[in-house]
């Protein structure tokens, strides 16, 4: 019988850097993947960090990954070509299925568009998939600004209605202010029924975001949030990640806001 919580040794194919601290590794992997899960990324004897899958295709996951601490700051020493290790995917991505067909509005900050990067991708590349798209995202400064091929990608999708900003600073062609300020310009009530929205990012963000789209009148069910958390085993045997009787690993990270409010430690 497979230990589930084996790792399996993986060659790094590319290292795309984004910014001063947050770079893309693509990673050899045939796991089959679901667009919102994560892996477990380890370096033997220094330790294993979760990290959400940011993007997939035939033979190869990448992560989008901070150096915030000592596995992610060891990552940041390897090269093309190197050795680390996987194991996943886990836990319930977003929900495709319910999503196909209607308009989309997805609000996410910083990292935060990392767990949804991959499903954005699915719907420009698939324009059937979604009826209009408003995307909201948000990053603190000019220096921090992620993804930056796939944001000219997007905002040239004919079905796209990408709405960009940064928190702090003036830059050509991006509002000024926080994510939740630009709820206003999303036509919601002309979607009549048919719709849902994204949340991803820091949890003071999500709950802003949660709560400003809730005084526009959009109903709980209606809105997706994917959970950051320090995930151990990713199998719900640890309970490192258990808030109440809920296991962010097995259960989320996506979790529907009439679920996700309620998780608070």
């Amino acid at each position: 019988m497979d230990n589930p919580v084996r790792p399996q040794a993986a060659k790094i194919l590319d290292i795309f850097k984004q910014t001063a601290t947050e770079w893309t590794f693509r990673v050899a992997c045939d796991v089959p993947v679901r667009h919102g899960q994560f892996m477990q990324l380890s370096i033997p004897k220094v330790g294993e960090a979760p990290i959400s899958v940011s993007g997939f295709g035939n033979g190869y996951v990448e992560f989008t990954i901070r150096s915030v601490g000592k596995v992610t700051d060891e990552l940041f020493r390897m090269q093309k070509g190197d050795t680390m290790f996987l194991r996943g995917c886990y836990g319930n991505g977003w929900p495709v299925e319910e999503l196909k067909g209607k308009n989309l509005v997805i609000i996410a900050g910083g990292t935060g568009v990392s767990p949804v990067k991959s499903l954005i991708n699915q719907m420009c590349d698939e324009p059937g998939f979604a009826k209009e798209v408003y995307l909201i995202l948000g990053f603190k400064n000019s220096n921090s600004i992620l993804f930056k091929e796939d944001l000219a990608r997007w905002k040239a999708a004919e079905h796209f209605h990408p709405l960009y900003t940064l928190d702090n600073e003036d830059y050509p062609g991006w509002h000024k202010g926080l994510v939740t300020t630009l709820v206003d310009e999303v036509p919601l009530k002309s979607f009549g029924d048919n719709y849902a929205c994204i949340v991803v990012g820091p949890p003071v963000m999500m709950k802003f975001a949660g709560a400003e789209l809730r005084m526009h009148g959009v109903p709980e069910e209606k809105i997706w949030m994917s959970f950051e958390r320090k995930m151990s085993c990713a199998i719900g045997k640890c309970g490192h990640c258990r808030i109440d009787e809920t296991y962010v690993c097995l259960d989320g990270p996506v979790f529907n806001y009439t679920v996700g409010k309620k998780l608070v430690d």
